[in-house]
């Protein structure tokens, strides 16, 4: 066996010499949004959801936030279309008090910490991951979140990373 490389800086893999390793995985399972949140404090928020992620799902989870995070919260959005919505307004506009939100720029996943936290989790802590079904995949994404909270140094380096103060 000898390490070969899939795509030179994207990831590695191991596979028998001469053979070019294949990792194989079903394509038509049903699909699995997530929603999730990186404080400076340092913490990771995670909600899977199967489907698409709608308004009820967003204001669901901005209330959970909300609910398990002391003092003003402030939300950085890209332009998804649940952010946006009249419906997430509306259902948000009772927090005031505490919740401020931003819109990023369009394509700017640079200045949105929680881009790198995918980022780690697709590059690190699920890399080569080919799951045989959904459930699989949500108990290794809940399982990579959960190890990854106890690494506060990794949380803190995705506010670090982005050229923005917080």
């Amino acid at each position: 066996m000898r390490r070969c490389s899939i795509w030179p800086t994207a990831c590695r893999t191991w596979s028998p010499r001469g053979e070019t390793p294949i990792l194989r995985h079903c394509f038509n399972w049903p699909k699995l949004s997530a929603i999730s949140a990186v404080t400076p404090t340092p913490h990771a928020y995670l909600h899977l959801v199967p489907g698409t992620i709608a308004s009820p799902q967003v204001i669901c989870f901005v209330r959970h936030l909300l609910r398990w995070i002391p003092g003003p919260v402030f939300l950085f959005w890209d332009g998804c279309n649940p952010h946006r919505s009249r419906k997430t307004r509306r259902a948000l506009a009772a927090y005031r008090d505490r919740l401020r939100v931003y819109r990023l720029p369009a394509y700017a996943p640079e200045l949105n910490p929680d881009e790198w936290l995918w980022a780690w989790l697709k590059q690190h802590a699920l890399r080569g991951l080919c799951p045989p079904n959904l459930t699989v995949l949500q108990s290794s994404i809940r399982s990579a979140v959960r190890r990854l909270r106890q690494r506060p140094d990794i949380i803190r380096s995705f506010f670090q990373a982005c050229p923005l103060s917080f």
